[in-house]
């Protein structure tokens, strides 16, 4: 599916998207919060924050750890999560609840890969097509992130996380469902073949969900990051 411009009009009376960074997590794997891991020389959560204003989405931070909560207010506001221990869903209901934004993208502190393309043209296509849920897949498997949610979305959420529901794609497949629709996923393979999302440095759409969970991931992710920048330097 080809999209051509920025959406319908509702876009120019005023922003109408807003980003938030999911810095949450127990990081368990990693041995330390890894909003705060440097990434390429610079902490994985200003990684984030970049890759979303890049592609042209303001953006705050949400799901912080309160350890972390002051570090992270240096680079951009910071929405605490008030019920810690209950995963990204929790983050996600907090910071819906605080934006009158009608879409929100939501990008883990932890994909560090991600071109901004992807982003704009996941939000493009909520635009167009008043998804409720926009996420992307690889190799036919939907990605629970990064994830584009109208704020309608915020009820059946909630709900999902107040009985005690924390998945987050299947909290998106009845957020979905409570307005009548299935959530939109979009593949990446046919949307990088026909040039509507690129990457800058030439990386394969392969490696752009690298998640890094352990020192292992940030090693490769690291790998990547430079052997693919080199080529365009």
């Amino acid at each position: 599916m080809k999209l051509a411009g920025r959406g319908p009009a509702h876009h120019d009376t005023g922003p109408d998207a807003i980003g938030f960074v999911l810095a949450g997590g127990q990081s368990s794997r990693m041995g330390r919060d890894k909003a705060l891991l440097e990434f390429a020389g610079r902490p994985l959560a200003v990684q984030a924050l970049s890759i979303l204003g890049e592609a042209g989405i303001p953006a705050m931070i949400a799901g912080a750890a309160a350890p972390a909560h002051a570090a992270l207010e240096v680079f951009a506001q910071v929405i605490e999560d008030v019920s810690p221990g209950l995963g990204p869903l929790s983050g996600i209901c907090e910071a819906l609840a605080t934006t009158s934004a009608r879409y929100a993208v939501f990008l883990p502190v932890d994909l560090p890969l991600l071109p901004p393309s992807l982003l704009d043209y996941l939000l493009r296509h909520a635009r167009i097509t008043a998804s409720v849920v926009t996420v992307s897949s690889v190799s036919g498997f939907a990605q629970t992130f990064p994830v584009v949610l109208d704020h309608a979305a915020l009820p059946a959420l909630q709900n999902e996380l107040d009985s005690q529901r924390y998945g987050c794609f299947s909290a998106f497949q009845a957020a979905s469902a409570s307005m009548g629709q299935s959530v939109s996923s979009v593949a990446v393979e046919l949307l990088a073949q026909t040039g509507e999302v690129s990457d800058a440095r030439g990386l394969p759409p392969i490696h752009w969900f690298l998640n890094l969970n352990t020192p292992d991931d940030l090693k490769r992710a690291e790998a990547l990051q430079a052997k693919f920048s080199r080529r365009i330097a």
